[in-house]
């Protein structure tokens, strides 16, 4: 297996879900939240897992319905959870930030929208410069769902778009046009929404470097203030759909890596700034001040701006963070809703973090966001023990030789190590990694 073939985890978290455990439940859940420093601002994630149809390269807990029945049902369970944490928040808790994702959550008809937004501002209001995003599918999407969508406080919109070449749609399941793209876009920066992302894929099936720039330049019309250049995962043992896909149709990890620097030399030419090892933004945007003044961080949703202590994850599946550790809901949606419905929390694992958690987690982030790590930062401010460090950064060294650098204060990783990165980091996981588990590195 060569450099270039190594799986290992994207490390939205640390460390990552396969290591949760049925150690951590609701009690669990309830006492973090209980500890939550009164009058702070926390992060709210809530998750939709319906889609009107399963893309094939999605490897998200999602299930498909044709109607918006189960939506609604769903919709009312996400409600009674909110009461649930009414009762167990402390006083005067904000947002920071609120994202709606699945799935897709503009399958909610435009009053359950009003009704959820009211509610989830009813217990925690929106800060003051607190953001408000929402994934948008546009082709599950309306004038009046935009309309209730921008009177709850919408202020930042998501669009998927993953490749604009038809006959790529075709082999992954997602037929999504340009223009019915372009239409979403413009009747969100009709609304007075200031701020739009979009993600685009590279590594995926049939794509070469003549259909991704021309993917690249569609999606360079619409003006995102954010890109999120993601690699597909194609892990059709955990994602099932993804068997629909056609393995000796993706391109080799050389290739993968040749995909990637075309498209974010496009973006680059056009003035955005390159964010971490995928995302790109507009010199206003918040990720790109975040990436200069140092405060950048990595969640379950990539890389973010926001700097709250906690984040509450509701719904199926979603995971929540606190400094104690992590909780994860059930996945299925009825595990779920029945602890829902018997009035206590649905955490069906998690994690709770060792002393080692927090200085790894901490070096892990720092390599993913900053390209370079501060020993004295994770001595002094982490606990990090300063032999078995150095033992580590050693091994970084010994094992990329030049793709990384040992410098005065740790680590850094020039510009020809970055495509490495999440391969670096992993030199500082405590935990056996299953290489067949974890997607392509590039």
């Amino acid at each position: 297996m060569g450099l270039f073939d190594a799986r290992v985890p994207r490390y939205t978290s640390y460390p990552t879900a396969p290591q949760f455990s049925d150690s951590v439940n609701g009690s669990d859940f309830e006492s973090w939240v209980r500890a939550i420093e009164p009058f702070s601002k926390v992060s709210l994630y809530l998750h939709v897992p319906f889609c009107r149809r399963l893309c094939w390269f999605c490897a998200c807990r999602t299930q498909g319905t044709s109607n918006d029945a189960p939506v609604i049902a769903y919709v009312d369970s996400l409600e009674q959870e909110l009461a649930l944490l009414r009762n167990t928040l402390p006083e005067g808790v904000s947002l920071s930030r609120l994202h709606w994702g699945g799935g897709t959550p503009t399958m909610m008809p435009p009053d359950q929208i009003r009704s959820l937004a009211g509610k989830i501002f009813e217990i925690l209001p929106l800060a003051e410069g607190g953001e408000f995003s929402v994934e948008i599918d546009p082709n599950e999407i309306d004038e009046a769902r935009l309309d209730a969508l921008t009177e709850a406080g919408m202020n930042r919109a998501s669009i998927g778009v993953q490749d604009f070449d038809p006959e790529i749609q075709t082999v992954i399941g997602r037929d999504q046009s340009f223009e019915i793209t372009k239409l979403t876009a413009d009747a969100i920066r009709a609304r007075g929404i200031g701020s739009l992302n979009a993600d685009i894929l590279y590594g995926l099936p049939s794509q070469s470097n003549r259909r991704i720039s021309d993917s690249i330049q569609k999606l360079l019309s619409l003006n995102p203030d954010r890109i999120a250049l993601y690699g597909y995962a194609h892990v059709p043992w955990m994602a099932r759909r993804q068997q629909m896909i056609p393995s000796d149709t993706l391109p080799r990890p050389e290739e993968r890596l040749d995909l990637f620097d075309t498209a974010r030399r496009l973006l680059v030419w056009d003035g955005y700034e390159e964010i971490g090892i995928d995302h790109f933004a507009r010199p206003h945007d918040g990720l790109a001040k975040a990436a200069k003044a140092g405060t950048l961080r990595r969640n379950f949703q990539g890389y973010t701006d926001d700097t709250a202590p906690v984040l509450i994850g509701l719904g199926a599946s979603s995971i929540s963070r606190f400094p104690q550790g992590y909780a994860q809901n059930a996945p299925a949606t009825a595990q779920w809703k029945k602890a829902i419905e018997s009035g206590r929390f649905a955490t069906a694992r998690g994690h709770a973090f060792s002393a080692n958690d927090h200085w790894r987690g901490r070096a892990i982030e720092a390599l993913m966001c900053d390209f370079s790590l501060s020993r004295d930062e994770l001595i002094n401010a982490y606990g990090a023990d300063a032999d078995v460090l150095d033992t580590l950064l050693d091994k970084a060294v010994l094992q990329f030789g030049s793709y990384v650098r040992r410098t005065r204060d740790g680590l850094s990783i020039p510009p020809e190590g970055q495509p490495l990165t999440r391969m670096i980091a992993a030199i500082f996981d405590e935990y056996a990694m299953a290489q067949a588990g974890h997607s392509s590195a590039i």
